[in-house]
Parts: structure tokens; sequence; C-alpha cells
């Protein structure tokens, strides 16, 4: 009889070789550090994530943004300082000045420091420098967060690295709305003064759409009462479309510019008895001017409807106004003391204006 194989010498006897292995369990090394917690299923490691010393770490030279408004800075440094930062940067290594080069999230570094981190999570990644402007370039435009001027810029650089194409390809290959981008782009015509409110957030790109296509002297003029009085963007565009047109003596002078404007927004805006009166009395005199057929009065009216938002005639508003002035009339009449002259002046502008009216009817 043969010797047993030490093979098989040590199987269970009814037991193959090939079941007994399967049965147990291989030991390694590695086994020792796994995580089998239920969390860490289909969860691995990322190799390239670390914690790098905030002075290693540097801005990008070349980076796009421009513009860091402090405000914002100093909210995400104080949500910093409470929750640490939740989203890992992405930076890139330069040997020749062994330091991190961010390339992306520099408003996270900016703010960790105002925090007061010493260190900061962190994406190494190995990025070719025409590659990494082209990410940070669409990165910077796909933001909300950043101005529209700085937009702009990204937009004009990302063109130039993409080698000039047509517009509309920039557009696809970020991801926006033609016409989205040429809103953007229209900052690029603005004043420096214009762009400067805009980068700092004292002008939202909306509200300086009313300021495209004015001369520099109305455009400033503008821009100081937008920001002043925090006009909305409807408002400002109303202003816009009438001043546009309406004369200023000197043309190109801002004083003279801004006389103008203030008397146009007094027609706007009738906060007080005064104001309203100045009002209907420049309304009435272009509507019997109109009425009358002389051509500079009816583009007075115009400029008075677009001002004032004035809608097209209705037969139903017009008997609920014709109604309102009815009573006011009645009240009138039951006054006991005289009629004041400025009521007196009123009715008389009226009772002219309605019988030019009725001659042209």
């Amino acid at each position: 009889m043969s010797e047993r194989s030490p093979e098989r010498a040590d199987t269970t006897p009814g037991t193959s070789h090939s079941s007994a292995s399967r049965g147990r369990r291989r030991f390694t090394v590695d086994s020792l550090f796994s995580d089998t917690r239920a969390q860490a299923a289909g969860v691995a490691d990322l190799p390239d994530a670390r914690i790098i010393d905030l002075d290693r770490i540097e801005g990008d030279p070349l980076q796009p943004r421009r513009t860091f408004d402090p405000d914002r800075l100093d909210e995400l440094a104080a949500s910093i300082a409470a929750e640490g930062v939740l989203q890992p940067i992405v930076v890139r290594f330069d040997a020749e000045r062994n330091r991190y080069i961010v390339v992306h999230g520099e408003r996270r570094v900016r703010a960790a420091r105002i925090a007061g981190l010493g260190a900061i999570p962190a994406l190494i990644r190995d990025v070719p420098e025409d590659h990494r402007l082209v990410q940070q370039l669409m990165e910077n435009v796909v933001r909300d967060d950043l101005n529209a001027v700085d937009r702009a810029a990204a937009l004009r650089a990302l063109r130039g690295q993409l080698g000039d194409p047509p517009w509309e390809v920039v557009a696809a290959r970020v991801g926006i709305k033609r016409s989205r981008l040429f809103q953007l782009l229209g900052t690029e015509k603005l004043s420096e003064g214009t762009r400067e409110d805009i980068q700092g957030g004292r002008l939202s790109e909306k509200q300086s759409r009313a300021l495209q296509g004015l001369p520099p002297a109305k455009q400033d003029a503008l821009r100081e009462l937008i920001v002043r009085e925090s006009l909305s963007s409807p408002e400002a565009s109303r202003l816009a479309r009438v001043y546009r047109d309406y004369p200023v003596s000197p043309p190109h002078d801002r004083e003279a510019a801004a006389r103008a404007l203030a008397t146009l927004r007094g027609l706007a805006v009738a906060n007080d008895p005064d104001s309203a009166r100045r009002q209907t009395r420049a309304l009435l005199h272009a509507v019997r001017a109109a009425a009358g057929g002389d051509t500079s009065g009816q583009a007075q009216l115009r400029q008075l409807k677009s001002l004032l938002a004035i809608p097209a005639f209705s037969q139903d508003r017009f008997a609920r106004e014709t109604s309102a002035a009815a009573r006011s009339l009645a009240a009138l009449v039951e006054r006991s003391t005289s009629m004041t002259p400025e009521v007196r002046a009123s009715l008389v502008d009226l009772r002219n204006t309605i019988d030019a009216l009725l001659a042209k009817r």
C-alpha cells in the first residue's frame, strides 16, 4: 500500500481538499485594518486627499477671478470657524516653488485664513496649465456669486483659450444661453465707475443693464442715482428709456446730466402733493400739445407714458378713474372755504385739456 501524500493527510475523511479550502477563511495582514462596519460598504479612500498647511498654499496668479467681496468672505469665514471646511479645495503641486497652487477654491482658502485655521482639506491634482485655465474659467463663468464684470472677463479669456471660436460655441461649452452670454459681455461697454460698482456689489448686473448705451455723463448720473436710492431694475430701465433722448446741455457735462435726471426723476415719483401737481401739469400739457398735432408734444407724451409706465387706454379703467374724479369734485363743491389757487389751477388745466381732446374728436 502506497504512502499517503501530505496534501491529503490533512483532509478530513469524506471531504475533498477543494471543499476544505472553501470552508476556511484566508488570513491577511490587510484584514487587520479593513473596515467591516455597515457604513463602509461601497466606500473607497481618496488617494490624493490631504490636509495641507495653509502656509504651503498659494493662489494661482492666472486665476480669472479678480474680485473677492469682503463681506461675503467674512460670512464664509464665520461658517468655516463654526463648521469647518465642508468641501475640499483642489490644488496642484509646484515643485520649483515647493508650494501647492490653488486650482479651485481660493475663496475657501482666504476665508480659512480669516477664520484662523492652520490647514485645509485638499485634493491634489496634476492638471496641465492650458487645461487648468479652461477649468478655472468655466467654473468662474457659471458661478452665481461671481460678479458680472469678472464673469465677462472670464468668458473672453475662455474664448481665447479655446482658439477664438464663435461666441455661440463658448456659450454651449459653458452651458449658458447665447442671450445670457451677451448680457454679461455688455458690462464691458460700461464706464469704469459702473464696472467698479458692479465688482464692489453696490450695483447689480440687472440694474446695470439700464445704463448700457447711455453716453458717459448720463451713465454716471443714472448710476449714482440707482446706487443712492436703490432703484429697482424696472424703475431704472423706465427712467433710462426716457433719459436716453432727454436733452442735456452741454451734452457731456456731468452736472448738467445730473440736473436733467433730477427733473425726470421728479416727474416719475410723486411722493408729495407738490410733486404730484408737477406730474399732473406736465402730463396735461403734453396731452394738449399732442391733441393739437404738435410733434414735440407727441414726443414728450410718449416719454412721459414710458417714464410713468402708463398702460394702454382701457374704457373700464377710464370709467373708474372718471368716477373717482367726480367724487373729488362733489366733495369740492361742499367745501365751506373758498377754492385754493392750486386747486383752481389744476381745474383750469383739466378743462383746457378736455377742450383740446373734444376739439380733436
